[in-house]
């Protein structure tokens, strides 16, 4: 019975292509498996957390297209043909301007959202490179237990090349 169940399993799984940073990986999961586990799982980038499983916290945020989105509830059948970026992706060795503006003005404290705070800031600033007060809030969406969204908003501000005394 348990070979029976184990075969039908196996025979449900699909193998996706997926453009993964940039290269092409092959995966065999279901369609319906969030793509945050087909990442940290399937492909051992884990980089990008589990916070919530609902598209709330925003702890699994990577790209799509270019586009911040929450990988803990999209299926990887909906990627398609869809470029990812995981954080990553950002740079081997943290010289990101978002990384080292992240490390510049101390955002982390326990870190544990800030892989997705880093992909939603990256997302913003490619769409926005000089993004307001206005443009930072509605972009960053994600929830930091620890408070450090003042950082954050510098921290943005300091990649975007926008001092506090460049704005005023």
């Amino acid at each position: 019975m348990v070979g029976t169940i184990l075969a039908t399993y196996r025979e449900a799984k699909l193998q996706y292509t997926l453009n993964v940073n940039g290269a092409q990986r092959h995966v065999d999961v279901d369609g319906d498996t969030p793509l945050l586990w087909v990442i940290r799982d399937a492909l051992g980038l884990t980089g990008t957390k589990f916070g919530c499983g609902m598209a709330v916290c925003g702890a699994c945020t990577v790209h799509l297209d270019g586009q911040a989105t929450r990988s803990c509830v999209l299926p990887v059948s909906a990627v398609g043909n869809g470029h990812i970026a995981t954080i990553e992706s950002l740079s081997p060795d943290r010289s990101h301007p978002l990384q080292q503006a992240w490390i510049a003005e101390q955002v982390p404290q326990c870190g544990y959202c800030q892989s997705g705070m880093l992909m939603a800031a990256a997302a913003l600033l490619s769409s926005k490179p000089r993004p307001s007060d206005a443009d930072i809030d509605n972009a960053m969406t994600n929830l930091c237990r620890c408070g450090t969204y003042n950082r954050v908003r510098r921290a943005i501000k300091r990649a975007a090349g926008m001092t506090t005394e460049e704005r005023t």
